[in-house]
């Protein structure tokens, strides 16, 4: 595929930018078309689903993020001259042909195209028949920036496909797929782990644990805990189990503060049997196979442990990969779980929630993987290449 160059790609995304603003009024009213057929049974997806004059504004903010960052192609990594005279370089280089299966969320549709189209890749944007009248339109929106630019619009595609045609297309592609990155819960990745024939990057569950040691600031704890849960459940770094050690000062005390507060703000408790000594009223967790369970909904479980040792077990066991926190004062114990957790992002005194590109400070994300090749954490802008040898030799043989 040709490789266009940065003033080509960054005039795309300025026309892109003017479209957006000026057909607010007819994107707000295709989400509505969508919104009116949503029946409502799933809220975070409802939730996602939602377009608003505020959401186009973070559309608009994700494209001039990307539009002023380095364009991440023939970046050189690494140069070497051999005794024999070859000069290998190794440059960063698109995927070619990126594929995203999403649910739910218009901007995906936004940001996973101008991630792709500035890295120089084709996408393939795949998006739930929910957003269907929402996705159209953008696409649509993206074609003109395109077309105003002299530019072919199969740089970025809307697919409307069935399961059963996903299915097919996934085994039988009609062009060469190079990487698919299925973006939603655990039966559509496991889908497209089962029937893609390329490479799938894996932007995974959330499921996100935070640990309450024996060091902890009670008071930070709360206001941790409570943003980490309750601030948006529809997002993938929403937290959703609480284990809390039980050599932490006036533990039944704190247990049952815990346990009020969140209660008080609509979350559902479900508490294991250690909690339930202190907690005799609260919903007992007869299946433990709720631990690895996401639940994007105002409902968490709450858990007690004896060590640290303990915390990291549980979390690596039942934890989506994503992400995971520790309350503490005692550096050890924090480098301690923040090595040994098996996450994508782990903090130390902090939300959940800042597992996000644009907090991270990486910008717009098409997706945060929880896969460990070839990247882990937010998918921004500069993991969008992979890389290529340009080896320069004068008549060289191997002998």
């Amino acid at each position: 595929m040709k490789i266009l160059t940065t003033e080509i790609k960054n005039n795309v995304l300025t026309s892109m930018i003017d479209l957006l603003d000026k057909n607010r009024e007819s994107i707000i009213k295709a989400n509505k078309k969508d919104l009116d057929l949503f029946q409502k049974e799933d809220q975070a997806m409802y939730d996602r689903l939602i377009v608003t004059d505020k959401k186009i504004d973070g559309m608009i903010q994700s494209i001039r993020e990307v539009q002023s960052q380095e364009d991440p192609v023939n970046q050189p990594i690494s140069t070497r001259i051999l005794d024999n005279g070859l000069e290998i370089t190794n440059k960063t280089a698109p995927f070619g042909t990126i594929m995203i299966i999403y649910e739910s969320r218009p901007d995906v549709t936004i940001e996973a195209a101008v991630l792709a189209f500035k890295a120089s890749n084709k996408i393939l944007l795949k998006g739930g028949k929910e957003a269907l009248h929402s996705n159209t339109i953008l696409t649509e929106l993206w074609h003109k920036a395109l077309e105003e630019n002299g530019l072919p619009t199969d740089y970025i595609q809307l697919l409307t496909m069935n399961r059963q045609e996903t299915q097919d297309f996934l085994k039988n592609p009609v062009e060469k797929l190079d990487l698919i990155v299925p973006r939603g819960g655990e039966r559509l990745i496991n889908f497209v782990k089962e029937h893609a024939n390329c490479a799938v990057l894996v932007s995974g569950r959330g499921n996100n644990f935070l640990y309450v040691d024996e060091n902890a600031d009670w008071e930070k704890s709360l206001k941790v805990i409570m943003n980490a849960k309750t601030d948006k459940i529809s997002a993938c770094n929403a937290l959703d189990k609480i284990l809390i050690s039980q050599s932490i000062n006036n533990y039944n005390q704190k247990l049952t503060e815990l346990y009020n507060l969140l209660s008080s703000n609509g979350v559902d408790i479900l508490v294991d049997d250690k909690v339930s000594k202190t907690l005799t009223n609260a919903t007992l967790i007869t299946d433990d196979s709720i631990w690895k369970e996401e639940f994007l909904a105002m409902k968490c479980c709450l858990g007690a442990v004896e060590t640290l040792n303990e915390a990291v077990s549980k979390i690596n066991e039942n934890s989506g990969g994503h992400s995971a926190t520790i309350m503490t004062s005692d550096k050890g114990s924090a480098r301690q779980f923040m090595e040994e957790v098996d996450c994508a992002a782990v903090y130390q005194n902090a939300s959940t929630r800042f597992t996000d590109g644009g907090q991270m400070g990486v910008g717009a994300e098409l997706a945060i993987s929880t896969d460990k090749l070839h990247h882990r954490g937010p998918l921004g802008l500069e993991q969008l290449v992979t890389n290529k040898y340009f080896v320069f030799g004068d008549g060289q043989i191997r002998e």
